[in-house]
């Protein structure tokens, strides 16, 4: 008879595991050409919200009218103000604020660490844990979220 503890440690993610999986099918929705990313808010082991990144709801995406930013050249975390689209964690936490959902709290789940604009909005959203996979080349956004007592965690695959 198998130990059903033992083969829970074997094959059952632990629950960043699980939540930083279903980040990933999130990020399947952007519509962003250059990255795809996917971010969820947790709290008390329940999904609050999803986001992941792409244009303003009701506005065109990015595969119809072309990206700006891949036109000019400009450099991966250069110059977000040029980008018709939303972060992943922007639309999260908006799509709490639309909805009457609390995030305060909360701990967010997120292909790619945030950049400086998502993390002072997530500093001011009181996030107390942010969870990430991918590296993103943003040391102020690393600071700013220790500044704000946010823990941030890479999680290694």
């Amino acid at each position: 008879m198998t130990d059903c503890s033992e083969l829970n440690k074997r094959d059952r993610p632990s629950w960043d595991e699980y939540f930083l999986e279903i980040t990933e099918v999130v990020a399947k929705r952007s519509t962003c050409l250059r990255r795809k990313v996917g971010c969820i808010l947790v709290k008390d082991k329940r999904i609050l919200t999803s986001g992941y990144n792409g244009a303003p709801t009701g506005m065109d995406h990015c595969h119809k009218t072309g990206c700006i930013r891949e036109k000019l050249n400009v450099p991966s975390g250069e110059r977000h103000e040029l980008c018709r689209g939303l972060h992943a964690e922007q639309n999260a936490i908006i799509q709490g604020a639309l909805h009457g959902i609390n995030v305060k709290g909360a701990n967010l789940y997120v292909t790619t660490q945030p950049c400086v604009q998502c993390a002072k909005i997530i500093a001011n959203a009181k996030i107390k844990r942010v969870i990430f996979i991918g590296d993103y080349p943003d040391d102020l956004s690393s600071s700013i979220l220790k500044e704000a007592g946010v823990l941030l965690e890479q999680h290694k695959k």
